[in-house]
C-alpha cells in the first residue's frame, strides 16, 4: 500500500529531469559525475532517502583504494577496480583530497595458505597490477615487522583515503554542473504515466524519463517497485569492528589475511586509515535489519523476506559452519582477538578498544550462491545496480563510466538532445 505521506503523481507540480538516480552512495554520485560530463544537455537530479550523502556503505567503509587482486580476470570487479583505482588517485589529485600509498601485505599463515596465496599473485599479475611481489619471511618483516608470514603477497601501490570527502567532491561537481541533489528523499513508490516515470517521496515528486538504480542495500526493492523481479534478494552482513589504542605500533600500514575462497569477503584484518588510525576487522555476520548497524537490531520486514526466500535456506545449509563462527567471534572478544593474533601475534587485549561497524548490501540468489562480481541489469527505462560491494568505492568512477556508456546505448542519449526541463 503507498504511504499516505507520499506525494502523488501530479503531472503539472512534479519536478522534471531527464535521469533520475536513486542512491547518492558514492556509485550513484559516480554515475551522475559521468552524465553530466558526457551528456551535459541532459539535465539529472539524486534522490538519497537519508539527511546526508554517503551515508551508508561509502561512509562506513575502510577507505582503501584496492589495487585488484583478488578479482577473476576479465570480470566487472577485476577491470573496473584496476581502472578505477587510477581514476580515483586522478580525482583525489584534481580536487586536493589526500591519499596515502601505505601499501598492503596478504600473508599465509599457515601452509594450507600458501597454494592459494600463489593463485592470488597469479590473479593480480593477470590483472595487471603494478608492483605485485611475491615475497618471504624476511622481506615480510622489513615491511610489517610484528606480522606472521610464512610467505606473503606484498602490493605497494594500495592506497588509502576518506571516501566521504571524495564523495562530496563529486557532489560539488555535480551541482556545479547543473545537476540536482534531494536528500531526505525516500522513494516509496514508482509510477509510470504519458511516458515518464514518477518518483514519489514524501517531500516532492520527481519526475524523469530514465531511471537508474543505485540504492545499494535497497535496490532489489527499487527494481521491484519498476516490476522488475530478481531472482535474488539484497541480505545484510554487518561488519564489526574495533580500533587499536593510540601508541600502538605493531601496524603500519595494511595486513590481511588469504581469504576464503568460497566466501566473498575477506577476513578480519588491519587497516590504517587516512586520519591516521588504525582499525581491526570487520567480520561478516549476517544482520537481521538491512541498516543493522548493531547486534540488537532487528527489522521484522527484513527478516520476514529473508526467511521467506528459498536461497537464504540454501546459503545457510551450505555456510553454517562458517556463520556460526563468525557469530560467535562477533559476540566473543577473546574470538576476534584471536583470529586478528593469527596475523600479528603480538598484539594484546588492552590494545583494542571496541570500533565502528558497517553493513554490506550482498545479493544471493535463489539457489543460494553469494554474488562475487557487480551487477548491472538493464531494463526499460531503467539501469538497475543490483550487486555493488567492495570494491565498489574503489571502482565508483569507473562503474558510473561504465553505466553511463550502457545508458548511452540503452536510453539512446545524445549530446545535442534537448532536457525535458529543469526542476524547480
Amino acid at each position: 500500500m503507498l504511504n499516505k505521506n507520499l506525494r502523488r503523481s501530479d503531472p503539472d507540480s512534479a519536478d522534471s529531469y531527464d535521469i533520475g538516480i536513486i542512491g547518492g552512495g558514492i556509485v550513484g554520485l559516480a554515475t551522475a559525475l559521468a552524465l553530466r560530463s558526457q551528456f551535459p544537455r541532459h539535465s539529472l537530479a539524486v534522490l538519497e532517502k537519508e539527511p546526508e550523502l554517503a551515508f551508508h556503505q561509502t561512509g562506513h567503509n575502510s577507505g582503501v583504494i584496492h589495487a585488484g587482486i583478488y578479482y577473476k580476470p576479465g570480470s566487472y570487479k577485476a577491470r573496473l577496480c584496476v581502472e578505477g583505482g587510477r581514476l580515483m588517485t586522478e580525482f583525489c589529485d584534481t580536487h586536493g583530497i589526500r591519499y596515502e600509498r601505505c601499501g598492503k601485505l596478504i600473508v599465509a599463515t599457515s601452509d594450507k595458505e600458501l597454494p592459494r596465496l600463489e593463485a592470488l599473485y597469479e590473479r593480480g599479475t593477470a590483472n595487471g597490477i603494478q608492483g605485485l611481489q611475491l615475497i618471504g619471511p624476511e622481506r615480510s618483516r622489513e615491511i610489517e615487522p610484528h606480522a606472521r608470514a610464512l610467505r606473503a603477497l606484498y602490493s605497494p601501490f594500495t592506497a588509502i583515503t576518506d571516501y566521504k570527502q571524495v564523495s562530496q567532491a563529486m557532489a560539488r561537481n555535480i551541482t556545479a554542473g547543473g545537476g540536482r541533489i534531494f536528500v531526505s528523499s525516500r522513494v516509496g513508490a514508482i509510477r509510470r504515466m504519458d511516458g515518464f516515470l514518477y518518483l514519489e517521496t514524501e517531500r516532492r515528486t520527481v519526475r524523469c524519463r530514465k531511471l537508474i538504480n543505485c540504492a545499494g542495500l535497497y535496490a532489489d526493492r527499487v527494481a521491484q517497485m519498476m516490476g522488475l523481479q530478481p531472482k535474488a534478494i539484497i541480505m545484510p552482513f554487518r561488519g564489526e569492528y574495533y580500533s587499536l589504542k593510540p601508541g600502538c605500533s605493531l601496524v603500519r600500514g595494511l595486513i590481511y589475511p588469504v581469504p576464503d575462497p568460497q566466501f566473498p569477503f575477506l577476513g578480519v584484518h588491519f587497516t590504517r586509515k587516512i586520519s591516521g588510525e588504525y582499525e581491526a576487522g570487520p567480520n561478516a555476520v549476517l544482520a537481521f535489519a538491512r541498516e543493522g548497524y548493531r547486534f540488537r537490531d532487528v527489522c521484522w520486514k527484513d527478516t520476514a523476506s529473508m526467511f521467506g526466500f528459498p536461497g537464504f535456506w540454501i546459503m545457510g545449509f551450505r555456510h553454517w559452519k562458517t556463520q556460526l563462527y563468525e557469530l560467535y567471534r562477533s559476540l566473543s572478544r577473546r574470538a576476534f582477538l584471536h583470529a586478528l593474533q593469527k596475523l600479528v601475534p603480538e598484539l594484546q587485549d588492552e590494545d583494542l578498544v571496541i570500533g565502528g561497524s558497517g553493513v554490506r548490501a550482498q545479493i544471493v540468489s535463489s539457489d543460494g550462491a553469494l554474488a562475487d562480481d557487480f551487477l548491472i541489469v538493464e531494463a526499460p527505462d531503467a539501469i538497475h545496480v543490483l550487486n555493488a560491494p567492495s570494491p565498489a568505492a574503489t571502482a565508483s568512477i569507473a562503474i558510473g563510466r561504465h553505466i553511463t556508456a550502457q545508458a548511452a546505448r540503452s536510453f539512446n542519449l545524445s549530446a545535442a538532445t534537448q532536457t525535458v526541463g529543469m526542476g524547480g
